[in-house]
Formats: structure tokens, C-alpha cells, sequence
């Protein structure tokens, strides 16, 4: 897949009181970006619930370089690296000004809405990713 991106503007409710971004609001900027991701390939987390699916985070590593700050304009980006019958893995980046802020790997299981068991990632996902790819080659 090519890199999504997705721009994030840092506010106050994101900093702690020295006007650093906290350290748990970056994971909620890559969550953003792979959910506009998903709605950028034709698919928003509404319809995904409709079909009974959910994505869950199953496992991440994530790498804080530098801080981010208050006011700072930030590129967040998110690529699919590994595409599996349950599961998806995401390459995730914060940039500012070109400077990479945090990198993260992030595994998604595909899951049942109610009994939360692995589900087979829809075909019509899989498609939208292929063709994605395709034209970020």
C-alpha cells in the first residue's frame, strides 16, 4: 500500500503542563490515521461495524524520538506492510517539519463484533489494499 497521511495539529489538550505532547496522545494520532486510512480506501469504521467486524489492536512497538509541542503542525502516516487472513500489520510515522517525532509497528486482528473471535478480513478490504498498493508503486 502507499503511505497514507494524514496532518494532526498539536493543541493544548494533547500537551502536559511543560506544552509536550503526552505521551499517550501520539498512539491516539496513529489510531486517526489508520482509521482515515481505512475511510480513504472506501471503508469507515460504521460500515465495518455493520458487517459485525471490529479491528483490534493485538500488538504494537512503538519508538519515541523527539517531542512533539504545542502548536506543532504534524504528518502522521500509516502503511500496510503485512496483510495476512486475520490480521494486518501498519508501518506508522509522526513527522514534523520533515523530522521523524515516533515510529511504530502496529498489529490489527480482524474480529467478531460479539464473540471477539478472529474473523477472515473481508475480500473487498483485501481488493481495496491490492489496488492501493498498485498505485503507490
Amino acid at each position: 500500500m502507499s503511505v497514507f497521511q494524514f496532518p494532526v495539529r498539536v493543541y493544548i489538550e494533547d500537551t502536559d503542563a511543560g506544552g509536550i505532547v503526552y505521551y499517550v496522545n501520539y498512539l491516539k494520532f496513529i489510531e486517526r490515521a489508520r482509521t482515515e486510512c481505512f475511510r480513504a480506501l472506501g471503508f469507515d469504521k460504521a460500515a465495518i461495524f455493520d458487517d459485525a467486524l471490529m479491528f483490534v489492536v493485538s500488538g504494537m512497538t512503538v519508538k519515541y524520538l523527539h517531542a512533539a509541542k504545542l502548536d506543532d503542525e504534524l504528518v502522521v502516516t500509516a502503511t500496510v506492510t503485512t496483510v495476512a487472513r486475520v490480521r494486518l500489520e501498519f508501518e506508522q510515522d509522526i513527522y514534523r517539519d520533515g523530522t521523524k517525532l515516533f515510529t511504530a509497528k502496529v498489529q490489527v486482528a480482524c474480529v467478531d463484533r460479539v464473540s471477539h473471535k478472529p474473523k477472515r478480513i473481508p475480500e473487498t478490504l483485501l481488493t481495496a489494499l491490492a489496488e492501493s498498493s498498485e498505485k503507490g508503486s
